[in-house]
C-alpha cells in the first residue's frame, strides 16, 4: 500500500464556501492533506470546519459591520489508481454557511452543493534505496492537474470594488489546479512537501477570485501496532498567498487578497481497509484583506474505505 501527501487544498481547506476564495476558507478552496492508505481505489467523507471574522475596522477593531462567519463542509471523496503511474482524486462538497453581523445582529445561513473538483495525477517517480547505516530510504514525487467545475449555486447581486462578493456556495466560474507533491520516507519517519497553483477564471457576472498559492510541509512518524494498525501522527505548516479579487477584468476589491501562515497537528490511522484520522490548523502569522479579515482555526476529520 502506498501513503502519498497530495496537496491540497489545501490546507483543503477544503472547502466551505467564502465568496472571496481568501486564503483557506473561500468557495473552491481544498484541502487533501495526507491521503488514506490504498491499492486500487477508497471513497470516504470528510467534514471540514473554519471560521472567519470579516469587515474589520482599519485597525482590525470590531465594528457594527464585523460579521462572524462560519464554513462547514461535508464532502464524498475518493481516489482512484489506473496502472502504477495514474492516479484521479474527486471532491464532491456540501455546505453549510453561516455568519451573525456585530451591530444589526442579523444572521444569514446557507446550505447546498458546493464546486466539484477533480484532480488526474501522474507519478514522475517512485525510488528507494539502502542508507549508508543500512535504513531504507523511499521516496517519490506526483504531479497533478485539476479542474473545478461551477455546480455551487451562485447568486448575483452585482459587483462592488469596495468589498468581496460574500457568502456563496460557488464560484460561477471554471477554474483549473496545478500541484506537485513530493514524499521522502527514511524507515518510519517521513516528511511531505505540496505546491499548489489554483488559477481562477472570471464568471460570466464580471467577478474574478484570486488565483491562490500553497505551500505546505508535514513530517509524521508511523507505528505499526502487529501488522494490523498504522498510526501516524503528523506536524507541520502551511502557507498560502493570493492577490486581490478583481471586478470588470481590471478593478481590485479592497477586502480581499493577502497571506496566511499557519501549524498542522494530525494523525492519520489505518487498519485494514478501513482509515480515518483528522488535523487541527492554527493561524500563526496572517494579514487578510490588508488587515479587515481575520482566519480563525481549523479542523478536519475524515473517514474511508479502500475498495
Amino acid at each position: 500500500m502506498k501513503r502519498t501527501l497530495l496537496i491540497l487544498l489545501l490546507v483543503i481547506s477544503q472547502l466551505p464556501a467564502q465568496a472571496c476564495d481568501i486564503c483557506g476558507c473561500g468557495v473552491g478552496s481544498y484541502y487533501l492533506g495526507i491521503l488514506p492508505e490504498y491499492n486500487k481505489r477508497f471513497v470516504g467523507l470528510r467534514y471540514q470546519h473554519k471560521t472567519l471574522t470579516t469587515h474589520l475596522g482599519p485597525t482590525g477593531n470590531r465594528t457594527p459591520l464585523t460579521s462572524d462567519e462560519t464554513y462547514q463542509t461535508l464532502e464524498l471523496w475518493g481516489g482512484f489508481n489506473f496502472g502504477k503511474k495514474w492516479r484521479l482524486m474527486t471532491i464532491l462538497p456540501y455546505n453549510f454557511n453561516q455568519r451573525s453581523l456585530s451591530g444589526a445582529g442579523e444572521s444569514g445561513k446557507k446550505q447546498g452543493l458546493g464546486d466539484v473538483l477533480a484532480v488526474a495525477y501522474y507519478k514522475v517517480f517512485e525510488k528507494s534505496k539502502t542508507t549508508v547505516n543500512n535504513k531504507l530510504l523511499v521516496h517519490s514525487l506526483w504531479a497533478g492537474l485539476g479542474v473545478k467545475a461551477p455546480t455551487g449555486q451562485y447568486e448575483d447581486k452585482g459587483v462592488d470594488a469596495s468589498s468581496p462578493n460574500y457568502f456563496q456556495l460557488g464560484t460561477a466560474s471554471t477554474d483549473f489546479l496545478g500541484t506537485m507533491a513530493y514524499d521522502l520516507r527514511v524507515m518510519d519517519w517521513g516528511l511531505n512537501t505540496n505546491l499548489t497553483y489554483k488559477a481562477n477564471t472570471e464568471n460570466k457576472h464580471e467577478y474574478r477570485y484570486a488565483s491562490k498559492f500553497s505551500l505546505n510541509t508535514l513530517t509524521y512518524y508511523k507505528f505499526n501496532i502487529q501488522n494490523k494498525v498504522r498510526i501516524a501522527p503528523n506536524a507541520g505548516l502551511v502557507y498560502e498567498t493570493q492577490h486581490k479579487d478583481q471586478i470588470y477584468g481590471k478593478y481590485p476589491v479592497a477586502e480581499s487578497g493577502g497571506y496566511l501562515l499557519g501549524g498542522i497537528l494530525g494523525v492519520e490511522v489505518n487498519a485494514g481497509r478501513f482509515s480515518f484520522g483528522g488535523n487541527y490548523q492554527t493561524p500563526l502569522k496572517q494579514n487578510l484583506a490588508d488587515g479587515r479579515v481575520l482566519s480563525g482555526d481549523r479542523m478536519m476529520v475524515h473517514f474511508s474505505v479502500a475498495l
